[in-house]
């Protein structure tokens, strides 16, 4: 087994007590360990990278015929609102930061539509602006509802 040459280099010093000034105050362990913390030169360059990075989708435009059936779903959805049927939403979220967004299915029940601001409730409290619709599913519209919400 071979030495390191250097491994008794410093016998004469290892065990004198350690210095403590009389002049300047002890640094907290806290602000110690803080000098060997990593350090980075550019903040905020790294959440810049992954935004760059984060992917986004583009927005879909519906043709006529399908504005003309979610057009009919959402006349149908005004007349049953009181029973609150139950539907599943998509429609697209823009992006806060950049262009494109994400499309988002949800389902819940309807609370309400809002002609004046031109959006759609669910009891949830979710709510979305109807031209970002882009798909209305449920019962209400295959004929399979309970008997208690048959149109009279």
């Amino acid at each position: 087994m071979m030495l390191n040459r250097n491994s008794h280099a410093y016998d004469d010093i290892i065990s004198l007590p350690h210095h403590i000034s009389s002049h300047h105050p002890q640094m907290p362990i806290h602000d110690r360990a803080a000098q060997f913390a990593p350090f980075a030169a550019l903040s905020g360059h790294e959440a810049a990278i992954w935004e760059t990075a984060r992917r986004t989708e583009e927005r879909m435009e519906l043709d006529e015929d399908a504005k003309a059936v979610l057009d009919e779903k959402m006349a149908m959805l005004q007349i049953l609102l009181p029973r609150q049927p139950q539907i599943t939403v998509t429609y697209f979220k823009p992006d806060e930061k950049k262009s494109g967004g994400s499309y988002i299915t949800v389902t819940g029940n309807i609370k309400k539509i809002d002609e004046y601001e031109d959006t759609i409730m669910l009891v949830d409290g979710l709510k979305s602006f109807v031209k970002e619709i882009c798909n209305i599913e449920g019962d209400i519209f295959t004929g399979k509802l309970p008997k208690t919400h048959n149109i009279r």
